[in-house]
């Protein structure tokens, strides 16, 4: 099965579940409070699948478009748009007569239920896998550090202790939150902690213009194991070579030799004529050799390094599982929400995606663990996105729900209906623009 197949698979059927968990959130506060549901939709655009039970008041039907879903109540301006039913006299069981605490409730039911599917998910995960993560204290060789990190005052062979006072824990995102928050961060050097100053103007969207990570394990670039059949393999490289250069590019590390290799690639990405046979400065047992490794359309040789620390792994009991979900989906959440402040940057409007950049984030290898992960970091993003207050999704209804708790004042189904196709231009003009970003970073 192709790659392009494996991921398309995992991003619909992780769609699937998202948006039929979130339209279920609605679906079950609208009964609860005796609205009649109309229609439960998984996506848009005219429906390719559709049943009607018998003696069902609801009709489930499949749209062609996988983005999104709803569920249409009886009495309510929403994706619908079905104005003549708003015409007729209030009926007892349509949205628009009931109180609109009850309202209230049916609107933030699909934010309320990919919540609580994130930290289920998170719970399951940890029940069953465990909780893996990369200790920063046990690095046999410390950190190593890009130019803008040098600049600031790192050097390669820190060890990380802490910023502001607070231990680090674990390499990942919010090692980097908290770097990037910091006034100080503190590390281990030559035996001694040494203070250093943080910018004022630091952002994660500099860490990603740099080829090179900011801060990665130092790993020494001798080759733990190679390929077979693959470049290296065939150019008789081994097991406990060093590689000295890639084309002339000192590469003493894993990350300089990573990013070396990256560089040519998005060189050739910018239209350059890269030779994917490159040259390899390489020490065997004291001995310096130049050989030519050729390459893959991804500029991968087939070598492994071996890992400069002992990774960590924290087991949970079942019951023990659900409250770490918990917590491990609140940690995602915030997390997010500190991150999405990026958006309104040039730099962050440029890094929003679509479908492509979506079906990136699985592996190329069907891997549940991955799956189920990557599903429950997307149901966190749905939620947050949907609570927005923007009108057409579930924060705009709620936006004019409790403007109207506090004045009194109910908006008018003309307004309603302006703003419902106001939310809707908005939701498909952002949708347009991320795909379209898509299509900017494939061919160019």
């Amino acid at each position: 099965m192709s790659v392009f197949l494996i991921k398309l698979i995992q991003v619909i059927l992780s769609l699937t579940i998202l948006v039929v968990i979130h339209e279920m959130g609605h679906f079950i506060f609208a009964r609860l409070f005796g609205v009649r549901v109309e229609r439960f939709s998984l996506f848009f655009g005219k429906p390719i699948l559709r049943y009607k039970p018998k003696r069902s008041e609801t009709e489930y039907v499949v749209g062609w478009l996988p983005f999104g879903g709803y569920v249409e109540l009886s009495g309510m301006i929403d994706e619908s748009l079905n104005l003549e039913q708003m015409k007729q006299p209030p009926q007892p069981w349509e949205f628009r007569t009931k109180p609109a605490w009850q309202r209230l409730l049916i609107m933030v039911g699909g934010v309320c239920f990919n919540l609580i599917l994130a930290c289920f998910i998170y719970a399951m995960v940890l029940f069953t896998w465990g909780d893996a993560y990369t200790p920063l204290n046990n690095s046999k060789y410390g950190m190593e550090f890009n130019e803008r990190a040098e600049a600031i005052g790192f050097r390669d062979g820190d060890v990380l202790v802490s910023a502001d006072g607070k231990a680090f824990d674990r390499y990942g995102g919010d090692m980097l939150r908290a770097i990037v928050a910091a006034d100080e961060v503190t590390v281990l050097r030559d035996g001694s902690e040494t203070v250093i100053a943080m910018p004022e103007d630091m952002n994660l969207l500099d860490f990603n213009k740099d080829v090179q990570p900011f801060i990665a394990f130092y790993m020494p670039m001798t080759i733990d194991s190679v390929v077979p059949q693959s470049g290296a393999a065939r150019a008789g490289l081994a097991s406990g070579d060093h590689i000295i250069s890639v084309n002339g590019t000192p590469t003493s590390t894993w990350t300089t030799f990573t990013t070396a290799l990256s560089q040519l690639q998005l060189r050739e990405k910018e239209g350059d004529i890269v030779n994917h046979d490159i040259s390899i400065v390489y020490d065997r047992a004291g001995v310096l050799d130049t050989i030519t490794v050729a390459t893959d359309a991804n500029f991968k040789m087939g070598v492994t390094v071996a890992l400069p620390y002992e990774p960590a792994v924290k087991e949970y009991g079942f019951f023990a599982s659900i409250p770490a979900g918990i917590a491990y989906g609140w940690n995602t959440l915030k997390g997010y929400v500190s991150d999405f402040k990026y958006i309104f940057t040039k730099e962050g409007a440029t890094s929003l995606g679509g479908f492509g950049t979506i079906g990136s984030l699985f592996p190329a290898q069907w891997n549940w663990y991955s799956f189920w992960m990557m599903t429950a970091f997307i149901s966190i993003i749905l939620a947050f996105m949907n609570i927005l207050p923007i009108p057409a999704l579930d924060g705009g209804h709620l936006m004019f729900l409790l403007y109207e708790m506090i004045t009194g004042r109910k908006p008018s189904d003309k307004f309603m209906e302006y703003a419902q196709y106001t939310g809707m231009i908005i939701l498909f003009g952002l949708m347009i623009y991320a795909n379209f970003n898509d299509i900017i970073r494939f061919f160019f």
